[in-house]
C-alpha cells in the first residue's frame, strides 16, 4: 500500500513537501511518481523517479519548481513543491509502477490522494 500524506493549504509563491510511504512491500525496485487531479478535469502527470533516483521526470507545468526525490531505506517518496500557484490546486496521488514514466498505465500501485489547495 501506498500512504500519500503532507496536503494543505497554501498561499500562493509558498512550500509543500508530500511524502508517501510505502507498507506491505518493499517499492525499492519500482519507479515511482506523482499525479494530480484538480476538481473537474482528468488526473495528470507532476513528475517521476526511476527505482535507483537516478533519473527524474516532470511535466513542463511544475519542471523547475517542483523535486522529486526518494529513500529506498525508508520506502518512500518525496515531492518538494516551491513557487505553488493556485493553478497546483489538486489531489495529488502517488503510485508505483516498472517504468519511470507519465504514463498511469505504468503504474500498479496508488496511493489514496492527498488533498493541496494553494490560495491566491
Amino acid at each position: 500500500q501506498l500512504q500519500a500524506c503532507g496536503g494543505g493549504l497554501v498561499q500562493a509563491g509558498g512550500s509543500l513537501r508530500l511524502s508517501c510511504a510505502a507498507s506491505g512491500r518493499t517499492f525499492s525496485r519500482y519507479a515511482l511518481g506523482w499525479f494530480r487531479q484538480a476538481p473537474g478535469k482528468e488526473r495528470e502527470f507532476v513528475a517521476a523517479i526511476s527505482w535507483s533516483g537516478g533519473s527524474t521526470y516532470y511535466a513542463d507545468s511544475v519542471k523547475s519548481r517542483f523535486t522529486i526525490s526518494r529513500d529506498n531505506t525508508k520506502n518512500t517518496v518525496y515531492l518538494q513543491m516551491n513557487s505553488l500557484k493556485p493553478e497546483d490546486t489538486s489531489v495529488y496521488y502517488c503510485a508505483a509502477g516498472g517504468l519511470r514514466s507519465a504514463d498511469e498505465e505504468s503504474y500498479t500501485y496508488w496511493g489514496q490522494g492527498t488533498l493541496v489547495t494553494v490560495s491566491s
